[in-house]
């Protein structure tokens, strides 16, 4: 799932506690959910916090999260 599909299905209440869970502001995580680059460390608060329905790969899919899992990367396999 994208963030903004997730991120804009909240209300505003829910919005908050999770901007709050992942250490940002709602503001920042809608700018994040329309196409600006967000950290690694943020990717996986993102990915934690929605209990894998953002996947840090939809975040930064510019990092080898598959090193990370103890998988083969993609194109590799």
């Amino acid at each position: 799932m994208e963030l903004r599909d997730f991120f804009l299905g909240m209300t505003a209440a829910e919005r908050l506690d999770f901007a709050r869970r992942c250490r940002t502001t709602p503001g920042h995580l809608r700018n994040v959910a329309y196409g600006k680059p967000c950290g690694e460390n943020l990717a996986i608060a993102i990915d934690r916090e929605s209990a894998g329905k953002v996947p840090v790969e939809t975040l930064r899919p510019d990092c080898d999260w598959a090193y990370l899992r103890g998988r083969p990367r993609p194109e590799a396999a």
